[in-house]
C-alpha cells in the first residue's frame, strides 16, 4: 500500500478548509507572475531612454511606464496578501484539528502513559509539532507556488530578449541548485531528526529540573545537581556546533553561486561585446542585471521550503509516535464489581519488556480494609498501585476489583471505583470550587463546600477574600504544598470512590499541614478500602495489613505487631526509621 504523503494527510485533516489552501497556492502563483510585469515596464523605460539619447526630452512615456510598474507591484502585493489570508485560515484549522486529534487520542491512552513518555516531551510534541505544520502550510506552501511560478515567468523573459545572456544567467542557478540538493538530501533529514531529538531531551529534562527546584534550593545545590539536564544541554551544544561546521563550506559556495549571477553576466557581456556594443545588447544586459536577483531570492525560498518540509515530516512522525500507541483494550462484555475488594494473581510487569519490575505478585485486600505497601525505593510499590488503578496492564497475571478483572470493568466505572491521591497533586488554574468539582462535575456548591470542610480546608478558605471562589495559579493565589494536598483530598472526598490509593500523600507537607492531612485521611477512609504507600512508618502502625514489597515481590505481609516480631525487612526498616526520627542537629560548644 502506497504511503500517504504528508501534504495529502494534512489536507485531509483540513476538511473543507483545504479549498482555502488550494486558493492560496493559485493566488500566490498569480502574484508571482504579476510581480514580473514591473520588470517589463522598467525594460520599456530603459529602452526609451537609450532610443532618445542624448535628447532625453523626447522620452514621453517614462512617467506612464513608471506608474504602471508601481501599479502592478501593488496589485501583486494585494494578491499575495489575499493568498496568505487563505493559507493562514486553512493552516490554523489544520493545526487545531491536529491538536484535537492528538489530545483525544491521549485521553484514551493508559493514565501512566504521560509519566513514562515524559511530560516535557509530550507537551513539546502536542504544541510545537502541530505549530510546525501551521508555519509550513501558512507560509512555505504559498511561497513554493510563488517560487515555481517565478522561474516559469523568468524563463520566458530571459529567452525573449537575448537567449545567450539568458543561458548564462542560469549557470550559477544550476550550480546553486546542485549544492542545495547536496545540503537538503537524506543526510539532512537524519540531521533534522537528531536536532529535534536533542530539543525534546532538553525540553523534557528542563521540565523535570523546574519541578525539582524546591529540592535544589533546600539543599543549596546548583544546576549541576541535575546531571541529566546539564548533559542534555551539553549534547545539544556539541551537536549544533558540529552541524554548523559541517554546513559552513557548502553554504559558503551556495551563497557565492546564487549571488554571482551579476558577475557572470558582466563577464559574458564583455565576451559578447568584443565586436562592439549595440544599444539593443546594452538594453538586454542592463535588464538581465536588474532581473536576475529575483532568481537568487527564489532559490533561497526553495531551500528553506525543503528544510521546512523535513521539519514537518519529522513533526508528523513525532505526532504519529503518540497516535500509534494503542489504548488499553475495552471489553465488549462489561462486568461490574461486586464490592471494593482487590486481588492480584501471579502479576508480572516490566516497563521496557526486559526486566520485570513486578515478579509473580499475588495478594488479596478484603473490602473495607486499610493496607500499606512499604519497602525500599524502587521495589515496585507505586507500579503495583498503578496496576490496580489500571494505569497500565500487566504483561501476565490478573488484577481483580470486586471479583472482576479490571479489563472487564468499563473505563468510566473503574475511574469512579478507584481514587488516587499522589504525593504531588496537581491543581488547575481555576477556582478552588472548580478544582474540587472535577471529582464530581454535577456536584452542587453545598456538596463541594462540605467536601472542603471534611478535608480540613476551612482555614484555607477563611484566609482568602473570595473563599472557595478564589482562583489558583496565574492571576490568582498560590497555595503551599500541604494546602494543595488538602484541596486534592477534598476532590477525592467529593468523588466518594470505594477504593482509595494514597501514594506518599504527606511527603512534602509541613508538620501543621501533615496533621490536618492525616485528619482528612481519617475522614476520607471511613468505610473505604484504602491502600497506602508510605515511607513514614509511623503513619501505618494501625493498618489492617502491611505488604513489604522488595525487588518486585511480596517479601513479607502481616500487621505491624506480627512483622516487628520477626527479624525481617520490616523490623529492620522500623529500627532505621526510629533512629532517623531521633536525630538532632547539634552545635559544638567552643
Amino acid at each position: 500500500m502506497k504511503k500517504q504523503s504528508n501534504l495529502s494527510r494534512l489536507l485531509e485533516i483540513a476538511g473543507n478548509h483545504k479549498y482555502l489552501t488550494y486558493a492560496s497556492w493559485g493566488l500566490s502563483a498569480i502574484s508571482a507572475l504579476i510581480a514580473l510585469v514591473p520588470f517589463y515596464c522598467i525594460w520599456k523605460m530603459i529602452k526609451e531612454v537609450l532610443d532618445v539619447a542624448p535628447d532625453f526630452g523626447q522620452a514621453q512615456n517614462l512617467t506612464s511606464n513608471g506608474w504602471m510598474a508601481v501599479l502592478f507591484a501593488i496589485i501583486a502585493l494585494v494578491v499575495y496578501i489575499a493568498g496568505l489570508m487563505c493559507s493562514h485560515l486553512g493552516a490554523f484549522r489544520i493545526a487545531t484539528n491536529l491538536r484535537i486529534q492528538t489530545m483525544e487520542h491521549i485521553v484514551k491512552l493508559p493514565l501512566g502513559f504521560a509519566e513514562s513518555f515524559g511530560s516535557g516531551k509530550l507537551r513539546k510534541i502536542v504544541n510545537e509539532s502541530s505549530a510546525a505544520t501551521e508555519t509550513y502550510l501558512a507560509h512555505q506552501l504559498p511561497d513554493r507556488a510563488n517560487a515555481i511560478a517565478t522561474p516559469c515567468g523568468l524563463l520566458v523573459l530571459l529567452f525573449v530578449f537575448d537567449w545567450r545572456l539568458g543561458l548564462l544567467s542560469l549557470v550559477p542557478v544550476v550550480l546553486g541548485f546542485l549544492i542545495m540538493m547536496a545540503m537538503t538530501g537524506k543526510q539532512m533529514q537524519e540531521k533534522m531528526k537528531e536536532y529535534q531529538n536533542a530539543l525534546d531531551d532538553m525540553s523534557n529534562e528542563a521540565v523535570e529540573y523546574v519541578r525539582g527546584i524546591p529540592v535544589v534550593k533546600t539543599f543549596g545545590q546548583t544546576i549541576f545537581s541535575f546531571k541529566k539536564f546539564k548533559d542534555s544541554i551539553d549534547r545539544y551544544k556539541v551537536w549544533v556546533i558540529a552541524y554548523t561546521k559541517q554546513l559552513r563550506t557548502p553554504m559558503m559556495f551556495y551563497t557565492a553561486a546564487i549571488n554571482g549571477v551579476f558577475a557572470t553576466l558582466i563577464a559574458g557581456g564583455l565576451l559578447f561585446a568584443q565586436d562592439g556594443v549595440t544599444s539593443g545588447f546594452l538594453l538586454d544586459l542592463i535588464f538581465y542585471i536588474i532581473i536576475t536577483p529575483v532568481i537568487s531570492v527564489t532559490l533561497t525560498r526553495i531551500m528553506f521550503q525543503s528544510e521546512n518540509a523535513m521539519i514537518v515530516d519529522d513533526a508528523l512522525q513525532r505526532i504519529d509516535s503518540i497516535l500509534h500507541l494503542k489504548p488499553l483494550a475495552e471489553t465488549k462484555h462489561p462486568k461490574h464489581p461486586q464490592n471494593a475488594s482487590v486481588e492480584l494473581k501471579s502479576v508480572h510487569y516490566s516497563y521496557d519488556g526486559e526486566k520485570d519490575v513486578l515478579k509473580d505478585i499475588s495478594l488479596t485486600i478484603p473490602a473495607g480494609q486499610t493496607v500499606a505497601f512499604v519497602g525500599p525505593s524502587g521495589g515496585g510499590k507505586t507500579t503495583l498501585a498503578n496496576l490496580i488503578s489500571r494505569f497500565f496492564d500487566p504483561q501476565s497475571g490478573m488484577v481483580k476489583i470486586g471479583g472482576v478483572n479490571v479489563k472487564d470493568i468499563p473505563k468510566e466505572e473503574l475511574m469512579n471505583t478507584v481514587s488516587f491521591v499522589f504525593q504531588n497533586s496537581r491543581l488547575i488554574k481555576a477556582s478552588i470550587l472548580e478544582n474540587v468539582r472535577m471529582g464530581k462535575p454535577e456536584a452542587t456548591r453545598e456538596e463541594v463546600l462540605a467536601a472542603l470542610h471534611h478535608a480540613q480546608c476551612d482555614d484555607i478558605l477563611e484566609k482568602l477574600p473570595q473563599g472557595a471562589d478564589t482562583v489558583i495559579g496565574t492571576k490568582g493565589v498560590y497555595l503551599s504544598g500541604g494546602e494543595q494536598q488538602r484541596i486534592a483530598i477534598a476532590r477525592v472526598m467529593l468523588k466518594n470512590a470505594p477504593i482509595i490509593i494514597l501514594d506518599e500523600a504527606t511527603a512534602f507537607a509541613d508538620p501543621d499541614n501533615e496533621s490536618r492531612v492525616q485528619a482528612a485521611f481519617t475522614k476520607l477512609s471511613e468505610g473505604k478500602t484504602v491502600i497506602m504507600i508510605a515511607h513514614r512508618l509511623s503513619t501505618i502502625t494501625n493498618v489492617d495489613q502491611i505488604f513489604v514489597i522488595c525487588d518486585g515481590q511480596v517479601a513479607e505481609c502481616g500487621n505491624s505487631r506480627e512483622l516487628l516480631a520477626k527479624d525481617g525487612i520490616f523490623s529492620r526498616m522500623w529500627k532505621n526509621y526510629q533512629t532517623s526520627v531521633q536525630w538532632k542537629v547539634t552545635k559544638e560548644v567552643q
